[in-house]
């Protein structure tokens, strides 16, 4: 898996020409990583980042009467996005298809989920497959392309990971249940259970800046789905979409939800997995100790 893109190649290149004269120890040197940390996660999130402005900015800016519908601006704004990321080397072409993947599996889940009254869009649209505006597909696919590009940018490796086909299961599960629970027992429990026992020896380590880091994985899980509920509150409170108690005002997305997300962000780990395999962890040489002589 190629790190980066030619146009990342370049910036990364132009950073290191200033960030290598920096110290490498001490406060400063941990306060440069900190300083990369955040600069590559705000890259991994651009996708993500440039549609929650738009919503944001659309809420705030979008004129009364104009005869092109909020929903299908942000529509073809994604679309717009999608294709400039393509054509300026942004993303990668694995990546363009990834945020495909997501948008499909995204909007078939909307337009269930919607028809049975969990949230709904309350404004017009012409862009839509039922009561579901095609937009919607990118914010499933902004979780797509975050985890797409921060295994890349973070190269991330793993030590201790489940078998693929596990982690298959798991996930075909976890999506059949975001259908299911409506008629039978919501197993979300349960499969919180599975995932813990798939997952818990799990490692991700990844390269910030000068030094390898670790995590275990279930903690990072648990992160990007807090970010995402974050993202979540910003989406409501834009009236992008909102739930059954939001109708006369905002309130904030229920914690309950971050349960949710945390299992969607599962299928969509998963998902970027059979795109970007997960690269095993090898310990490096330098540290290994000598055999003891015979």
């Amino acid at each position: 898996m190629r790190r980066f893109t030619s146009l990342e190649a370049r910036i990364d290149a132009g950073a290191h020409a200033v960030l290598d004269r920096l110290p490498a120890s001490g406060l400063y040197g941990g306060l440069v990583e900190f300083l990369v940390f955040g600069l590559k996660q705000a890259w991994a999130c651009l996708f993500g980042g440039a549609m929650l402005a738009l919503i944001i900015a659309t809420k705030l800016f979008w004129p009364d009467g104009i005869a092109l519908a909020r929903y299908d601006f942000l529509f073809l704004a994604a679309l717009a996005i999608q294709l400039s990321m393509l054509i300026f080397r942004l993303e990668t072409v694995s990546e363009a298809k990834v945020i495909l993947i997501f948008h499909i599996v995204g909007t078939l889940m909307e337009i269930f989920k919607t028809s049975a009254g969990s949230w709904i869009y309350p404004e017009e649209s012409f862009f839509r497959l039922g009561g579901v505006p095609l937009f919607s597909g990118f914010m499933y696919a902004a979780v797509g392309s975050y985890l797409a590009r921060v295994s890349r940018i973070f190269d991330m490796r793993y030590s201790n990971y489940p078998p693929l086909w596990a982690t298959a299961l798991l996930a075909a599960a976890i999506y059949a249940n975001f259908f299911a629970h409506h008629f039978i027992a919501d197993m979300r429990y349960g499969l919180f259970a599975v995932t813990a026992v798939l997952f818990l020896r799990t490692t991700v380590h990844y390269r910030v800046f000068r030094f390898r880091h670790r995590m275990p994985l279930l903690l990072g899980f648990l992160l990007v789905a807090l970010f995402i509920w974050f993202a979540e509150n910003i989406g409501t409170w834009s009236r992008a979409w909102i739930y059954p108690g939001q109708h006369e005002g905002w309130t904030p997305v229920s914690i309950q939800k971050l349960g949710a997300w945390y299992l969607l962000m599962i299928i969509s780990f998963v998902l970027v997995t059979l795109v970007h395999r997960p690269q095993r962890y090898e310990i490096p040489a330098a540290t290994l100790k000598p055999a003891a002589a015979e």
